[in-house]
């Protein structure tokens, strides 16, 4: 329960930073808006790649997946998750500036991600391709092979939750990455589960109130209720993105032996990611 508390108390830290830079908040925003256009595109690409076939049973046409299909929803998922490994890179860039003693600025964050775009792009291509193959896997297995997959996807994000970080911060390739986000991990290990849980629940606490509200005025008045509980939602999960991300930026930092200024207080970080009374040594140097 320690640990869990001090977790929270690590999220009110990130919310510290983010009041301080509140320019950090915009770049989620522009993470959702750019992602979502690129679904949008390549998806409205890949329907009209669909093959019309009628079907003499029912008297009526259905739509049939082509090559051309699969590759234009291939290369937009790519491109999607491309697009949000970039903009996580640019908010732990400035969060990474404003722990290590500096002023950052959309600029600044929007520079020192762009140093680091070709790692950014392999570490995006190889951690879609991990889920295309887990979720080709279980598709085609039972319930066991499901259970099976997914326990691996949820062990792929926790060894990797720190390779953005590194890449940012190290200028890491991505295997490289991987390498050390698993290696910082052992130094934090169940902080790094426990800490997302935390902000988890604290995204929970945040929204339980508004959709209450909002949802009973929906029901009421569906044009008024709907678009502010839409509102709402959006301006929650903006926020909590942006605090998740200054959250693995002050975790990285204390893991690889960095300082973070008076953001995050020593004595919070000693206690939350101190393992066995040791810390972690960087590999790659």
């Amino acid at each position: 329960m320690g640990r869990f508390s001090n977790s929270i108390d690590l999220a009110k830290h990130s919310w510290g930073v983010l009041r301080t830079d509140k320019e950090l908040a915009a770049i989620p925003v522009a993470s959702a808006v750019t992602c979502t256009a690129i679904a949008l595109a390549f998806g409205g690409a890949a329907y009209f790649s669909l093959d019309r076939v009628t079907d003499p049973a029912q008297g009526q046409d259905s739509l049939q997946a082509t090559p051309l299909t699969w590759a234009v929803g291939i290369v937009g998922l790519f491109l999607v998750g491309i697009a949000g490994q970039y903009f996580v890179a640019v908010l732990i860039a400035g969060a990474n500036e404003r722990l290590a003693g500096g002023n950052p600025s959309l600029g600044s964050a929007l520079a020192k991600a762009n140093t680091r775009f070709s790692a950014i792009v392999g570490w995006a291509v190889m951690n879609v391709t991990v889920g295309m193959i887990l979720s080709f896997i279980r598709d085609r297995t039972g319930p066991l092979g499901d259970i099976a997959t997914r326990l691996v996807g949820a062990a792929w994000n926790i060894i990797t939750w720190l390779a953005i970080p590194v890449i940012v911060e190290e200028g890491a390739g991505p295997i490289a990455a991987t390498k050390r986000s698993a290696h910082l991990l052992r130094s934090t290990w169940g902080e790094n589960i426990i800490g997302q849980f935390g902000l988890g629940a604290v995204t929970f606490v945040a929204l339980l109130p508004g959709v209450i509200v909002f949802g009973l005025v929906s029901v009421a008045i569906p044009l008024l209720g709907i678009p502010l509980l839409a509102i709402y939602l959006a301006v929650v999960f903006t926020i909590m993105s942006a605090l998740g991300g200054i959250y693995r930026a002050a975790l990285y930092r204390y893991a690889a032996g960095l300082p973070s200024g008076d953001a995050f207080p020593e004595q919070a970080l000693a206690g939350a990611f101190r393992q066995k009374g040791t810390k972690a040594t960087n590999p790659l140097h």
